[in-house]
């Protein structure tokens, strides 16, 4: 699989409604893009992301083709939020959420917080 950093807009439009959806028809893509292409173009493209390994084809419903993500939701998840860390945080995930967390409007729950500080306490008994 290529890497995801390198696609278009509009491929990346695309990925995040089959992610979203986790399946989905070149008119159900359509209708979720802004300012959406031709069903032709889009019907292009998916041929393209099928292409560089990033979609493949479930079934058949009808003349309807249903497409999904290669990847799993969580792996490419992972994948973003690290370009997203090695990008604008320099991969420093304590200033990452610092950024997070900084917005005035930006609450952690008990929750959210307890489940953070066993992440941490996980990662360092594991040595990372």
């Amino acid at each position: 699989m290529s890497n995801s950093t390198q696609l278009s807009r509009r491929e990346r439009q695309i990925l995040d409604v089959l992610h979203a959806e986790e399946s989905a028809t070149v008119a159900t893509v359509q209708a979720k893009i802004p300012d959406p292409p031709t069903d032709m173009a889009v019907r292009r493209l998916m041929h393209i992301l099928e292409e560089k390994g990033h979609v493949k084809r479930l079934r058949k419903e009808g003349r309807e083709v249903i497409y999904a993500p290669a990847q799993s939701k969580a792996r490419a998840g992972l994948q973003a939020l690290r370009h997203v860390l090695d990008t604008f945080f320099g991969g420093a995930v304590d200033e990452a959420l610092a950024a997070h967390l900084t917005p005035k409007d930006a609450a952690l729950t008990d929750e959210q917080a307890q489940r953070i500080q066993q992440l941490i306490d996980d990662a360092k008994k594991q040595g990372r």
